[in-house]
């Protein structure tokens, strides 16, 4: 416990900036002021360097040196070209004076029509504006404006930044109309107020939004839909399997008595079978050791949420933390797929452990490397540079694989052997043709439907979260919502199995994993009704970003919840 606490220590320290700086200023003193990026409101996968637009540029354009995790969240900051000293006053400064080009007012225009916002961090606070307005229903004749008068309300308390908000001077606007050169003037405006909000409370502007009354509602709402859902399946499952099975047990007992030529029925039939291995041990075991480390991964990212790391715009720090802990808990795969392994009598650990450190890696390299491919010609941010590439390369080469051979060769050494209360039989017996409805597809969307229904409605605001401009920072109802979902998907995938073994299918090992993590299935179909009917993301770029990413995030949902529905029905069976 107090190495696990100290790595969470250690990895609070390295994602949380919040006390990295004073954020200290006399007035008159420069206030460091950083361009992001500029891209397409509705499409936020799809961003591009600020300067890719034709604003006001200084002669050398300087990048802000920045960390893992800003790179992967397609963070690009330079410095802006507009120079906000504390507590200074002006009013329609000019930041430059310039000709565009026909080209710079295609740019300009194509942008505007797309809706182009621009981020910016000054202090650390980051704002939001749009580029330029353009009338809502597209016509032939429609007016293109550029704004080039931007206006920075800035709130101070004492010797600190509070707050940060931007607007624009809709009188003062460009024509972009027609392809022609024009002469431009960009001007900007700061507008200085003292405030009371104290220097701690600064950030609470931006996660207010998660936590109105009506969005707190319909949490709530969430948190009581899936709480009755648990317990009606519980005390549904609870009564039929008791009563069921104590039934059995009295049947079974009563058999006992009987003379011994009389015939077995029901699960006791397949006693003998029951707990015959699985065929592709290797794969199976591999599934299982991936969805472990998955479900560790998951639960060291709650806690640092609930500690609260990952406040409003801490810039990369979700990213940074999914990569170290991915990478440190790699051993967790190693040790459980391998022990797995070997009590199932596996002979190839090797083997077995590579296509552990494959399972989920794979895919996701092989997603990364189109997606990356798909940014780059873009000449979008989104596209990893070649160092931060040879940095993750190196994460996974120093740090994950060795840590996924340590923890299979801890595992290959465990020498446990499987504990099943009941000896096999050599031969197994032949499974009787099943109902439709038995079958795996049937069971799946029957295991998968109850779990994906406790969970549907707080879907929602993670996609617009991940997949917009919402935030969402209420990760204690999440953390409840995931505890509801793992007993949910652990009940439902126990009673499918009992079902299964009473109609005399032993064969239950896969199935158990399938019917756990068959809510990924449900959740990447929810992608789709998402996409297309409650978003407005448009273009090959954020298309492929949004169904590749998720395709990769469903299927560590498929994994984590197939090994959790596993474990339960294990426990279960014997």
């Amino acid at each position: 416990m107090a190495a696990a606490a100290k790595l969470l220590l250690g990895l609070v320290m390295l994602v949380g900036c919040a006390a990295a700086d004073s954020h200290r200023y006399r007035p008159g003193d420069t206030v460091p002021l950083y361009a992001n990026k500029v891209g397409p409101f509705h499409n936020p996968s799809e961003t591009y360097r600020y300067f890719d637009l034709p604003f006001c540029a200084p002669d050398k354009v300087k990048d802000k040196i920045e960390a893992l995790g800003e790179v992967l969240n397609g963070d690009r900051l330079v410095d802006a070209p507009y120079k906000l000293d504390f507590r200074v006053d002006f009013d329609a400064k000019s930041v430059c004076s310039r000709r565009l080009t026909k080209d710079d007012v295609v740019k300009f225009r194509h942008a505007v029509s797309k809706d182009y916002y621009f981020q910016m961090y000054y202090d650390d606070l980051p704002f939001w504006g749009f580029i330029g307005t353009k009338p809502e229903k597209a016509d032939a004749g429609d007016k293109y404006y550029l704004y080039r008068h931007i206006i920075f309300d800035i709130l101070y308390n004492n010797d600190r930044v509070i707050e940060i908000n931007v607007h624009t001077d809709q009188n003062a606007v460009v024509d972009l109309t027609e392809d022609k050169e024009l002469d431009v003037e960009f001007l900007y405006t700061a507008k200085w107020k003292e405030t009371q909000i104290p220097f701690e409370k600064r950030m609470e502007k931006y996660s207010s939004s998660s936590v109105m009354p009506h969005h707190l509602e319909v949490h709530w709402f969430s948190i009581v839909n899936s709480c009755v859902t648990v317990l009606l399946l519980t005390g549904f499952l609870a009564t039929i399997l008791m009563r069921v099975l104590k039934n059995d047990f009295v049947k079974y007992s009563h058999d006992e008595e009987e003379p011994d030529d009389q015939e077995e029925t029901g699960w006791k039939y397949i006693h003998g079978d029951v707990f015959r291995f699985p065929t592709n041990k290797s794969l199976f075991s591999a599934a299982l050791g991936t969805g472990t480390q998955l479900f560790a991964l998951t639960t060291f990212i709650f806690l640092l949420a609930l500690v609260g790391v990952f406040y409003p715009y801490n810039r990369g720090a979700l990213f940074t933390a999914l990569v170290v802990i991915y990478a440190l808990t790699s051993g967790i795969a190693g040790y459980s797929a391998t022990s797995f392994y070997c009590q199932l009598e596996g002979k190839n650990w090797v083997r077995n452990l590579l296509l552990t450190g494959c399972l989920f890696c794979g895919p996701l390299f092989l997603t990364f490397c189109f997606l990356n491919t798909v940014a780059i010609a873009y000449n979008s941010t989104a596209a990893l540079p070649f160092g931060t590439i040879c940095v993750i390369v190196l994460i996974w080469t120093l740090v994950t694989f060795p840590l996924l051979v340590l923890g299979g060769i801890a595992g290959k050494n465990s020498k446990n052997d499987f504990q099943a209360p009941c000896r096999t039989t050599k031969f197994p017996r032949e499974v009787p043709p099943l109902a439709w409805y038995r079958r795996t597809i049937p069971q799946m969307a029957m295991a998968g439907f109850l779990p994906f229904s406790a969970i549907y409605i707080e879907l929602y605001y993670i996609f617009a979260s991940i997949w917009g401009h919402r935030i969402y920072t209420i990760y204690s109802i999440l953390f409840i919502v995931f505890i509801i979902l793992l007993i949910v998907t652990a009940f439902i995938t126990v009673a499918l199995t009992y079902f299964q073994l009473t109609a005399e299918d032993h064969e239950w090992w896969w199935r158990s994993f399938l019917c756990g993590g068959s809510t990924g299935f449900f959740v990447f179909a929810y992608c789709l009704y998402y996409y297309r009917e409650r978003s407005d993301m448009s273009g090959f770029m954020q298309t492929s970003f949004f169904f590749g990413y998720m395709a990769c995030i469903c299927y560590a949902f498929f994994l984590m919840l197939g090994m959790v529905g596993f474990r339960a029905t294990l426990l279960f069976v014997s």
